[in-house]
C-alpha cells in the first residue's frame, strides 16, 4: 500500500482460520478474507476496509504457517524442485458495498539443498509465512526459478487488482497522488 502511495492503517483481525468443511483450496483465501472484514468492521465504520488472505497450495492441498522447524522442513522440502499455486483472496467494503476476489499465481522453485533449507529456516523464521516462505526474502531470491503471475499477490496482496477494485467500484480515484506537472 506504501509503494502505491495510499494511507491506510492496519488493524488486527483476530479471527478463526479454521477452513470449512469440504472447502476447496482455492476457495478458502477469499472466505477468510470476507471473515476478516467482517470482524473489523465495528471498528471502522465509515472507512473501506481491506482484507485479504493467502494460502499455498501443493496438489490442491493447503500447506499452512509451520508450527515448528520440523514442520517447516517438511514444507520447504515439499516445495522444492516444484510448482505450487499461491491463493490470495482479497475482500473490499464500504458500509454495505462490498467486491471480494482471488489471484492465483504458480510459483516454481528450483531443487533445494538441505543446507539451503536448513539456512532459511534459520535466519529467516519463516514460521509466520503460509508456505514457510516469504517470496520477498533470501528464498524468493535464491530458490525461485519462475513465477506465472502477480509477484505482490505471492507477497500477499495484488495490490494493482485492488487499485483497480478501488477505482472501477469505489469511484476511489483520489487513491493515487496526481502526478506533478510536466515541465
Amino acid at each position: 500500500m506504501e509503494l502505491a502511495e495510499i494511507e491506510f492503517e492496519v488493524l488486527i483481525a483476530d479471527v478463526d482460520e479454521t477452513n470449512p468443511p469440504g472447502m476447496a483450496g482455492e476457495e478458502v483465501p477469499e472466505f477468510l478474507s470476507r471473515k476478516k472484514a467482517d470482524a473489523v468492521r465495528h471498528l471502522v465504520a465509515d472507512a473501506i476496509v481491506i482484507a485479504a488472505d493467502t494460502v499455498v497450495l501443493l496438489d490442491h492441498h493447503i500447506l499452512g504457517k509451520p508450527k515448528d522447524i520440523q514442520n517447516a522442513l517438511e514444507i520447504l522440502r515439499q516445495l522444492s524442485g516444484r510448482m505450487h499455486k499461491v491463493v490470495t483472496g482479497v475482500c473490499i467494503r464500504e458500509g454495505e458495498k462490498e467486491v471480494s476476489f482471488s489471484v492465483t499465481t504458480e510459483v516454481y522453485f528450483r531443487q533445494l539443498t538441505e543446507e539451503q533449507i536448513l539456512h532459511y529456516i534459520n535466519e529467516y523464521k519463516p514460521f509466520d509465512k503460509a508456505g514457510a516462505y516469504a517470496i520477498q526474502e533470501w528464498i524468493g531470491v535464491t530458490a525461485i526459478e519462475k513465477i506465472n503471475g502477480d509477484y505482490y499477490s505471492v507477497m500477499g496482496l495484488p495490490i494493482g487488482d485492488v487499485i483497480t477494485v478501488l477505482q472501477n467500484d469505489f469511484n476511489i480515484s483520489h487513491a493515487l497522488k496526481p502526478l506533478p506537472p510536466v515541465l
